[in-house]
């Protein structure tokens, strides 16, 4: 009886001992994240909406020097599902990018607004025709349009016409500036200026 109640009593001890091992619960190891900030590859994005099905995204990529890289069009017409895109080299920062029809050929153009120094603004304009991006020259400024300039270019549309202005020193008193406005107009693919009084 003796041995029976002293292997009943080791028999409920080791049971305890077996029970609260293997109830006891190791601590999770602390796991440590570190967020790291991922840079935007796209300096620049921009989805353009020409009609519905119609659209055009313009992105900027490149690393190191924020002005040299390049930028791709991307044209999706998702009612055809015709797609198609341009890759272009950039000289400049991408400030916008918009849709004209500045000739009305029913062919869509995309402006591409880039600065290409501290202050001096320039455009590349792209026309959609025929399932191909067509580059059109955009005119720089003439000798007698650059007298006084000195960039902070503002490129605008008022009644569907494009428009640049700019200040430059008054010419009578260099103390004063004033605006310069020019008006572009696209005819046959190719661009004209005239000066705004």
């Amino acid at each position: 009886m003796k041995l029976q109640k002293y292997t009943l009593q080791h028999l409920l001890c080791i049971t305890g001992m077996l029970f609260c091992l293997a109830c006891s619960e190791e601590k999770p190891k602390e796991i440590r994240t570190e967020t790291v900030k991922v840079q935007n590859p796209f300096r620049f994005y921009k989805d353009i909406e020409v009609k519905p099905g119609l659209n055009f995204e313009i992105l900027s990529w490149g690393k190191g020097v924020d002005s040299i890289g390049g930028y791709q069009m991307l044209m999706s017409d998702s009612i055809h599902n015709h797609y198609r895109s341009a890759a272009v080299d950039r000289k400049g920062i991408i400030t916008d990018a918009w849709n004209m029809d500045l000739d009305n050929d029913g062919n869509p153009e995309l402006y591409i607004q880039l600065l290409s120094k501290k202050t001096v603004s320039d455009l590349n304009v792209f026309e959609y025709a025929g399932g191909d991006f067509n580059k059109i020259s955009f005119p720089s400024l003439n000798a007698n349009q650059k007298k006084g300039y000195r960039g902070d270019d503002k490129f605008f549309i008022k009644n569907g016409d494009l428009f640049r202005s700019f200040p430059v020193k008054d010419s009578g008193d260099s103390t004063k500036t004033i605006t310069k406005t020019y008006q572009y107009r696209l005819s046959g693919n190719s661009f004209s200026t005239s000066e705004v009084k």
